[in-house]
This record gives C-alpha cells, structure tokens and sequence, in this order.
C-alpha cells in the first residue's frame, strides 16, 4: 500500500499515533492542545467551512501571529481540500488588495486587529472569521464551528484530496515588485517532508518552536507540514522577543532560524559572559569559551582537534559549557539549521565551539522549501549540503544554478509569463542562484544572480560574502548594505542591531540607547571601524569597505529595506539613501561618512 500523499492524510495517521500526547501548546504550556482535541476540532471547522461553500479547489487566507488555534483552523481548511496559505501581518491595505485579487480568496481568518485593514483592501469578503475579539460583521471561532451539518461526510471530503491539488500559496516576501504566489502541490509537499526526513531525521513527539511568520515557508515546512507528517509537538511563539524564553521552556529537539537569530544568540552570549560579576563564575566562563574558541579555530581551519584539545573541551563541557547550553534551551538538539541567508563562518564556528553543530541549508520557495542539507556529521563548513534525495541538478552557462525534480513548483499563480521564465519546458527551474559543486556534491553559495557587484574595473564581487564577513567581525552590526556596483571602491551603510544597542549603551555608560545617538557616538563608531578593519583583513583588497556610514535608524524586518527574514531589499535600499550613497563618494571625506582604518 502506498504511503499517503496528502496533508488531511497524514494528519489522520499523526493523529491517531498517540491522540493523549501534546501536538501543540503555547510558551509554558498555559494552552495546549492533545492530538485527539485537535483532530476533534479540525473535524468541526472543516464541517463550518464547507457550510460556507469551501471546498476542493477554493483558497482560505490566514492572518495572524503564532498561535495555538492557527493549527485546527488551517488543518481544518485542508481537509476540506481548500488551498490554505498565510499572509505577513505586516501588509499594507493595498499589499492585500494584490495578493487576495491573485488567490482569489473570499475567506480570512484572522485577528481582530486586521479586521479593518482586510476590508480597507477593496476585495469584497465572503466571511472574516476572528480568532480572538468579536468585531461585528465577522464570526468567532465557535460560530464558524456550529455552522457545521450534521449531515457532513468529513471523511469523504478529506479522502477526496489528491496529490495533484495545491496545498498551500507562497507569496514571495520579495526585494523588488509584487510578490508571486507559489503554487506548491500535495505531492510536492510530500516529497519534500520524506525527502527531508531522510537525511534529518523527524520522529513523533520531536519538540520545536514555531516562531517565524507562518506566511514564510519555511515555518510552513518546519512548525506545520512536518508536524503533520511525523507528529512533532509545536510550541507557538507569537513575538520573537520571546524566542529565548520559548527555547529555555521547550529544550527543542529540532530547531532551525535565520543566520541573524543565530548571530544574536551567539552575542546574548557573549554579553552575559562579560557581564558576570562573581570573579569565579567569570574565570570559569572564560576560561571555557577560550577552549570553546579554539575547538571553533580548529573547526573553521578544516583541522583535527588534537587529543589535548579534545580532553580539556570535554573537561570544559562537563564543567560549564553543558550547562550553558541547557541554560539556552539548546542541550537535547538531535539537528540544528540555519537557513534563509548565508550565516557568517565565524557564528558557525562559535556554536560547534559550544557544542552545537549548526547545518545550513538551501532552497527557496519555489522549490517547496529546503532543497539542500547535510547531517550534522557530515555537514562542511561553507557549503549547504547536498541535495535532496530525488533532485537533479545542473549549471547554466553564466553560473546560475538549475533544479529539477518533485520538489519544483506547479507555476506563479495567474503569472503565466513568469512562470515560463524560470521554468523551462524540460522543467529546470532557474533558481537565480550562482551555486558552484564539489567533486562529492557539496554545494556553495555564491550569492543572488542579480545582485553581484561588478565594479568600475569589471571586477565581480559578492555583496553577501563582503556583508557577513563584515558583521562577523562586529556584533553591533543589525544589517550591512554593500554599495560598489559600477563604482571605484566599495563602501557600506551601516544599521545597528536594535537588541544589543541598548545593552551596549549601558555597559559603556551611554546614556541615550537611540538609533540617531548611537550613529553620532564616537565609541560606536570607533567600534564600529574596528569590527570593519577586522573584517577586512578577510577579504581581498578589491572587496574591501573603504568608507561607511552609520544610519541614524533601526530597519525592521517586513519594512522598505528588509523582508521578514532579514534578506536586503537592495534596490530599494539604494533609491531611498541615494544621497547618503553619493556622500561617501564625494573626494573629501563628509561629515557622517567614515574611514575602517587598519585592523
């Protein structure tokens, strides 16, 4: 009998594993839901929503934070065999007139706080239904629930699924444009999940956090679809500043994010050890992260760690570091990832110091997800893995990396021209990546197709290499724009991290933790050219940053110059500070523009 294709499917199967155990359950467990309170749920909203005329083929808009009562709802629409997808909380009124005109959804469960913005769109809604609030015009949960006929097949509507029907819409967060809507299919979906699990393993009962937006897939594959594949228990995290909290609550057995919470981890750190105050407690943290650093130097090096080293990072693991990761909510990891954006060697380097091996990954959503990955033991410092199980690939002429296979994408919705674009009639889809492969299949990213820096000596450069290893070398760094295409030298604007400005302020006695006062401070800047002229020493003379400017802003993710997942919106970002651009290439050095010096 062949395994089961479909998300109402394997669901079922999940299900019915352990239906007493947690399947989900909010920071500190306060709200939880057992898989068999959840299958019950998701038998009545299906039944509510097919009252109101969804069915197979339909789209259902979800617009909320990360919640417990997403999970029912959205199962629930996928056993109706409606095409579930979620939106970022952070579009505009006319963000959501483009992106609902292109699903063609007349349904939105949402928050109450949309409520307003959903109907100022101008796509007329058949039913908004709130998770939390009542707001007139709209239906609560328990209203949509007691819609449901008592006459409802739920099993024959869910069994009627297929794998060739779309399970989800991926809106691209996009740096440029409208974004395009993904359509990914049930079979994709499945092959995905396995594929996945086949390389890092996933059992039932796995423990992670769901802490990106779910409109981003990457939260979808890992906080909901491999959770209805293998039953993995999800704690809901609904702001990231309650990420470290969530972690110290859960211990995940799995866990991935983005290189910046990572980079962020690694400075809460380093912070709290330079902020110890019992001299012993200080002496024994330092002395185990020097044996931590060097175990990383080995690491980063591509050289063995000698018998020595080995005996005094165990001695340190017993001692402090085992303890430190606990403390993190990172000691029981069977895998961790990063992905999303390349992750400076030096954050993976520090990890594996503490004993936490961190696998990047690759894929997009066009690609249902994650494509490429390497176990832990088998992973290579600077490449992404290798591909999936299943997956071919090839290298076009000008470098661009090519896939094929299941994982690829049905089409953009209603974006046929696009569509044909990137996926030629062989079904190679061009990934926009320049990605190079080693003899044993380890890929390399080398950076976007389209954001290659070509200098005015034809000289091409990666902005992403310049960038992460700038922000390795310099903590204070929330993100690096590199500007140097079809100019002389390259120079960079310069934002500061909003989560270490404020303890870097009051350890150094500043007394205004502001954006616009940091810029201006001498120390902050002064740090700032040493972490530059540190990261320069890395790069060739060629890609080095010769003058920088320090904005007097925090840039929030979902704002003009990031999306969600903290990937530069780069033309955008050169249009709006055009005028500060142009300053650092003005002959004599202007106020507000500075020079890295030496390292």
């Amino acid at each position: 009998m062949s395994e089961p294709n479909t998300t109402p499917a394997v669901f079922q199967a999940a299900a019915a594993i352990d239906p007493a155990a947690i399947a989900v359950r909010s920071i500190g467990g306060a709200t939880s839901l057992t898989w068999r309170d959840y299958a019950a749920q998701v038998r009545r909203i299906a039944a509510g929503l097919a009252a109101l005329g969804v069915g197979r083929g339909d789209t259902v808009a979800f617009m909320m934070a990360n919640r417990v009562e997403f999970y029912p709802l959205e199962v629930g629409a996928q056993h109706t065999g409606a095409t579930s997808f979620s939106v970022y909380n952070t579009l505009s009124a006319e963000q959501l007139q483009y992106v609902f005109s292109n699903a063609g959804n007349r349904v939105v469960v949402c928050e109450a706080q949309y409520v307003e913005r959903i109907r100022a769109c101008g796509v007329p809604m058949q039913t908004i239904v709130c998770v939390d609030s009542p707001v007139p015009g709209t239906l609560s949960v328990a209203q949509l629930k007691q819609l449901g006929r008592s006459d409802f097949d739920f099993d024959a509507t869910w069994q009627s699924v297929t794998a060739d029907d779309i399970v989800t819409l991926c809106y691209t967060s996009g740096t440029t444009g409208n974004p395009k809507g993904v359509e990914i299919s049930h079979a994709s979906l499945a092959f995905e999940c396995r594929a996945y699990a086949s390389v890092m393993p996933v059992e039932f009962g796995d423990r992670i956090t769901s802490f990106l937006p779910t409109a981003h897939m990457a939260d979808r594959v890992t906080g909901l679809y491999l959770h209805e594949y293998f039953g993995t228990q999800i704690t809901v995290v609904p702001d990231r500043t309650q990420l470290g909290a969530a972690l110290a609550d859960v211990h995940p057995t799995i866990w991935g994010a983005v290189p910046r919470v990572w980079e962020k981890l690694k400075a809460a750190v380093e912070y709290s050890v330079a902020a110890e105050t019992d001299p012993p407690r200080a002496a024994a943290l330092r002395w185990a992260l020097e044996v931590a650093g060097r175990k990383a130097a080995a690491h980063l090096a591509g050289t063995p760690v000698d018998d020595g080293l080995a005996a005094e990072w165990a001695r340190a693991d017993a001692a402090v570091l085992g303890a430190l990761r606990a403390k993190l909510g990172l000691d029981q990891l069977k895998w961790a990832l990063s992905g999303a954006a390349p992750i400076p060697p030096e954050t993976l380097g520090f990890f594996f110091g503490l004993g936490i091996p961190i696998s990047e990954v690759w894929g997009m959503s066009e690609l249902t997800c994650i494509v490429s990955v390497a176990p832990p033991a088998q992973a290579r410092l600077g490449t992404v893995g290798r591909l999936l199980p299943g997956l071919e690939s090839k290298i076009a002429e000008d470098g661009e990396f090519l896939v094929r296979g299941p994982l690829v994408m049905r089409e953009y919705r209603k974006e046929p021209q696009k569509t044909a674009d990137a996926l030629d009639a062989d079904g190679w889809l061009a990934t926009g990546d320049i990605i190079t492969s080693d003899a044993d299949g380890y890929l390399r990213v080398v950076d976007r197709k389209k954001e290659l820096i070509i200098n005015s000596a034809g000289k091409n450069m990666s902005p992403a290499n310049i960038e992460n290893t700038i922000k390795a070398a310099a903590p204070l760094i929330g993100a690096l724009a590199t500007i140097g295409d079809n100019r002389a030298y390259n120079t960079a604007l310069i934002v500061l991290d909003a989560e270490s400005a404020p303890p870097y302020a009051a350890q150094h006695e500043l007394p205004d933790p502001s954006a616009a006062a940091l810029a201006a401070d001498k120390t902050v800047i002064a740090e700032i050219a040493r972490g530059i002229a540190a990261g320069n020493a890395k790069l060739s003379r060629v890609e080095q940053i010769k003058r920088f400017t320090i904005l007097p802003t925090f840039w929030e993710p979902g704002g003009d110059e990031i999306t969600l997942t903290m990937k530069l919106r780069r033309k955008p970002i050169a249009e709006k500070y055009a005028a500060d651009i142009d300053r650092m290439y003005v002959a004599e050095l202007a106020d507000g523009v500075h020079e890295p010096g030496s390292a």
